[in-house]
């Protein structure tokens, strides 16, 4: 069960940074009378004036219940205004919120917030989608069943370093062989830090990361080396190479874990291509550009979603992702247009413009990621 409480716990953080970038929905809906409970100023409408608080409170068990869901999820009359206008025009929806529409949507950052958090809490719930129609291996790593394939391999390898550590004892001091099978174990050692690492949070043989140094470098021959003659530049980068190709598991469980934490940079990554992409149409800021880029993430992230779960639970696998692929930049398509006014012709020349700009944001978001994943 611990996997669906980690969703749980995923959504549950998501809603509660959306609701912090969107404190106020505008809950109370019937008129005040008398005086505020919280402050006792004078009403004039279903909210204080003076300090905010709603006019109408309430003290029942269905109405607390009412408080989690719309507080944590941010679910109200605002989620129904905004994701079927999201989904189907997003142009109109992005132009009324720039020009000030902004009681009646969810605004385009806490709605990325949690639409990006649900989108890594079920992937790693599920696991990631497998495209490749090899249910075997999907199975492996869905769900929790992919912990259990890596505990399982990790008590494989514990019998390996077992059996090797004990032909290293049994061996006479002076044996050559010995620091070929204490060369072993270290790897074996390491292999196993990673995959710990993905499952435990921490590595089961620190002393091995610990211990290694500079020295990692110098244990591998990867047939090239970095040589820009810059001597401290280059021992740096070969470290970081030597790492990872120590300890493969570890760069990837760090990269998704960076993945969903630095997923805001996607925004400022994106800003200046949508401004290349609309250059040329007058009268708008780079609030606009913003407010554009964050409700597209928004949609992507929630479309990334129904395909994982449609290649998850089979439900038409196919038919889902092959309209998800023509309806995003159809989409994309639909905003540009009706966001910066464009013409059909226009709106398609920086569809165009804008989707090779994506893949150039996706290789810098990917190319952060990496950095870190080596750096941390």
């Amino acid at each position: 069960m611990s996997g669906e409480f980690e969703v749980a716990g995923s959504i549950a953080e998501g809603g509660l940074w959306a609701r912090t970038a969107e404190p106020h929905a505008g809950e109370a809906s019937a008129e005040g009378h008398g005086k505020c409970l919280n402050c006792g100023t004078l009403l004039a409408g279903p909210h204080c004036h003076q300090c905010g608080q709603a006019a109408h409170v309430h003290r029942s068990i269905s109405a607390f219940w009412h408080d989690i869901l719309h507080g944590v999820l941010h679910f109200d009359g605002k989620f129904w205004n905004t994701l079927p206008l999201l989904a189907w025009q997003p142009g109109h929806l992005t132009r009324r919120y720039i020009h000030g529409e902004r009681a009646r949507f969810i605004s385009p950052m806490a709605l990325f917030l949690f639409s990006i958090f649900l989108m890594f809490a079920i992937f790693s719930y599920v696991g990631s989608p497998d495209f490749t129609g090899d249910k075997a291996a999907g199975a492996t790593i869905s769900g929790t069943d992919w912990r259990a394939s890596v505990a399982s391999e990790i008590a494989t390898l514990e019998k390996k370093v077992a059996e090797r550590e004990a032909r290293l004892k049994a061996l006479p001091a002076d044996d050559p062989q010995r620091e070929k099978l204490d060369m072993q174990i270290r790897d074996l050692k390491a292999e196993i830090n990673g995959m710990s690492f993905a499952i435990e949070g921490k590595p089961r043989y620190p002393g091995v990361i610990d211990s290694s140094g500079d020295s990692l470098a110098d244990a591998f021959d990867f047939g090239t080396k970095v040589d820009t003659g810059v001597p401290a530049f280059d021992a740096w980068i070969n470290k970081l190479a030597a790492k990872t190709k120590k300890n493969p598991e570890l760069l990837l469980y760090k990269i998704q874990s960076n993945g969903y934490k630095f997923a805001w940079l996607l925004i400022p990554l994106s800003i200046p291509f949508v401004w290349l992409a609309t250059i040329g149409k007058r009268g708008h800021r780079f609030y606009d550009h913003a407010v554009f880029t964050t409700y597209s993430i928004a949609f992507m992230s929630l479309l990334f979603i129904v395909v994982t779960l449609s290649w998850k639970f089979n439900i038409a696998t196919g038919l889902v992702t092959t309209a998800a692929l023509f309806y995003a930049p159809f989409h994309m398509y639909r905003q540009l247009r009706h966001a910066y006014g464009s013409s059909r012709i226009g709106a398609v020349f920086r569809l165009f413009l804008l989707l090779n700009c994506t893949g150039i944001v996706v290789l810098l978001f990917l190319t952060i990621l990496i950095n870190l994943g080596l750096i941390g």
